[in-house]
């Protein structure tokens, strides 16, 4: 059977769009001589979809969806994605589902059976749970259809759920596996898909087509990287990383495995950045970008990242230098957008600093400078960028790297403004992997940013590790903390000392309360601050 893969980057709630989208795809793939075409999860409407799936209204547009999909199904099939209404009173409104279309209408419908309710995911919120297993009979074949999760429990190994959807549709006798994903990306997460699509495939002797979502919702970025995987675990397709493609292929004669190289992490995690801010902008229908640019490396990695995603002509970078920025850090600067050939603007700071601390001479009562005027300092900053985005329709983006954001070294409505966080999910060490990364062909982030000691540059001679454990040993704390959620007892075993460790800790829960206010930030870690991460604010653990 040929069957056509519809990698797509799908856009939550453009019906429109998504329904042409799809129809194109399944045009293509017949043109490529599909016999069947298959589609991500709820591609109709995009995932996820959260409380849009409350409205009536908003179900109603996906029916009708793929009701008009359907009508291009006359000679060949299309498996496509889209609630569908559960008829009776018990359980929730909605079955998460695989429509089958063919012969211009809707001819079966199949239920996702294991819901994930964990990190990102909420779909438990929504949808029932299937409890009927059916197969799909197409061509003299019999097709075993299968959404995303419902592959992550083989042999009901997985602890999170007590059923297995594939232990009872291979009762059935299925010829083949189809599987409608939507997994989002995490620099990771290639190898444990993978890893579970080749065991259902050793499992079951059956051959599987995974059709994953591509492009960027808000925080969540999917890779795409479909795959038809042959009975005994070899790979027979790879689709590409972070961009659409329709592909057909024969799943009954697949020939020999092919080789595949999987990209380095930190080129992925460079790639899945660039999508998430062009799928952010695009999405919400602006075209520029607007930034601080300090001379330091954060800054200077998401301006790089800024001109791939959306053109150099395209991002602003504004100089603020104060009274405390060094020289280099202005020249730094300059030399960065000479190279990438982007626009800039130099907006001195001292004058309307100095402006706001004579007005609070008054009340701050001859008390000594704090933390008060280092924070003013970056008010002031946040202040002109907002007024510039405000002023010419720009998005503010936010340079705060997860390091920092994680111990709260940052100024709320200061350098956290922003109206997306590019780096918020990648720590300071990642940082400077990155920035390597973009100057592998070339020097394009100067070599001085790459090398100089990170600083705010808020009072004379101040640097990060004034206020901060050296960043290669803050990371590794952070990592073991809120990746693999390792507490203090586990942490001080593994030979950090434990003042540090209190330190660090505190540190991160004391700061809960900023990062709630913080800009979204684009995931690409397996556990990202923001919708996947869920702390009490004023919660006293290792407090």
């Amino acid at each position: 059977m040929k069957v056509g893969l519809a990698q797509l980057n799908i856009h939550v709630g453009n019906f429109r769009a998504n329904t042409d989208k799809i129809i194109a795809a399944i045009k293509t793939a017949e043109a490529q001589g599909a016999e069947l075409v298959v589609c991500s999860e709820l591609g109709v409407c995009g995932y996820p979809s959260r409380d849009f799936l409350e409205f009536d209204d908003y179900i109603e547009k996906c029916r009708e969806a793929v009701e008009e999909i359907a009508q291009h199904t006359t000679s060949v099939a299309a498996v496509v994605g889209a609630p569908s209404r559960n008829p009776r009173p018990e359980g929730k409104d909605l079955f998460n589902s695989a429509w089958f279309l063919y012969q211009g209408k809707i001819q079966q419908v199949i239920h996702k059976t294991l819901l994930p309710t964990y990190d990102i995911f909420d779909e438990y919120r929504y949808f029932e749970p299937n409890t009927v297993f059916q197969l799909v009979e197409f061509k003299g074949r019999k097709l075993a259809i299968t959404i995303c999760e419902d592959i992550w429990n083989v042999g009901n190994e997985n602890p999170l759920y007590v059923a297995c959807p594939m232990d009872e549709l291979i009762k059935l006798q299925p010829d083949l596996m189809i599987n409608l994903s939507a997994s989002p990306f995490s620099y990771r997460q290639y190898h444990e898909r993978m890893g579970v699509v080749r065991a259902n495939c050793e499992r079951y002797k059956l051959p599987m087509v995974y059709v994953n979502q591509v492009g960027a919702q808000t925080e969540l970025i999917f890779d795409g990287g479909s795959v038809v995987v042959g009975a005994g675990g070899e790979l027979g397709a790879q689709l590409p990383f972070f961009s659409e493609e329709v592909r057909t292929v024969d799943v009954e004669t697949l020939r020999q495995p092919i080789t595949f190289d999987l990209p380095s992490p930190i080129s992925l995690i460079h790639d899945a950045l660039v999508l998430g801010i062009r799928d952010y902008f695009s999405k919400l229908g602006f075209r520029k970008a607007i930034l601080g640019l300090s001379g330091g490396i954060d800054s200077a990695l998401v301006l790089c990242l800024a001109v791939e995603a959306l053109g150099r002509e395209n991002v602003l970078s504004v100089l603020l230098p104060s009274a405390y920025s060094s020289g280099h850090s202005v020249d730094d600067s300059l030399a960065l957008v000479k190279n990438l050939g982007s626009p800039h603007e130099i907006i001195p700071i001292e004058a309307p600093f100095q402006e706001y601390l004579r007005t609070l001479a008054p009340f701050f009562k001859n008390l000594p400078q704090n933390v008060a005027e280092e924070n003013l300092q970056a008010r002031v900053r946040g202040t002109l960028l907002m007024a510039m985005s405000n002023k010419f329709g720009y998005i503010l983006l936010n340079t705060t790297n997860k390091s920092e954001a994680a111990v709260g070294y940052g100024t709320l409505y200061g350098d956290m403004c922003g109206g997306l966080a590019v780096l918020g999910d990648v720590y300071k060490m990642q940082v400077y992997e990155l920035a390597r990364y973009i100057n592998r062909t070339g020097e394009v982030i100067p070599q001085n940013i790459l090398t100089k000691a990170p600083s705010a540059e808020l009072r004379p001679g101040q640097k990060d590790s004034d206020s901060l454990p050296d960043y290669d040993i803050l990371d590794k704390v952070l990592y073991q903390y809120i990746e693999l959620r390792q507490g203090p007892k586990e942490l001080v075993a593994q030979g950090y000392d434990k003042a540090l460790v209190d330190r660090i800790l505190r540190m991160v829960n004391m700061n809960e309360w900023k990062r709630y206010q913080a800009p979204p930030i684009l995931r690409v870690s397996p556990k990202a601050f923001g919708m996947g991460r869920r702390m009490p604010i004023e919660g006293r653990y290792l407090g």
